[in-house]
């Protein structure tokens, strides 16, 4: 699992290969992955924007940037936490994910950028030295 605190905000995450959906024989690996998104701040923020950076051993680099997560822009208290879970598709068995979530501060609107620690998709005895740009 990785962790990144940006802010006070910190926010967990953890993939894993899905073998029911996924079919190698054609090059189609999906993975799934859960965040959860902890305020540790004193600030009472709003989550407005996701930006993604998949990044798979064998196609080119994407980027998935939207409104928030799964159809929601959730409201933190501090203290509270909130997760969710998605998926990611590969062509190959071996990439990684990583990005930031746009964040506000619900009293006065300053935006600010979260870390979301890199992921690691491997299908599992995948090698992994194979090389995937930046």
């Amino acid at each position: 699992m990785g962790i990144a605190v940006t802010q006070g905000i910190r926010i967990a995450a953890r993939s894993q290969y899905e073998p029911s959906h996924s079919d190698p024989a054609v090059a189609r690996f999906i993975f799934s992955y859960r965040i959860t998104i902890t305020n540790r701040s004193e600030e009472v923020v709003q989550l407005m924007r996701r930006h993604w950076i998949v990044r798979d051993s064998l196609a080119a680099v994407r980027e998935v940037e939207g409104p928030g997560v799964v159809g929601e822009t959730p409201i933190l208290q501090p203290g509270e936490e909130f997760s969710y879970s998605s998926a990611c598709d590969l062509r190959s068995g071996f990439g990684r994910m990583e990005g930031t979530y746009l964040m506000q501060r619900v009293r006065d609107g300053l935006e600010f950028r979260v870390t979301i620690p890199e992921m690691h998709l491997v299908f599992p005895g995948q090698r992994t030295n194979a090389r995937i740009g930046r």
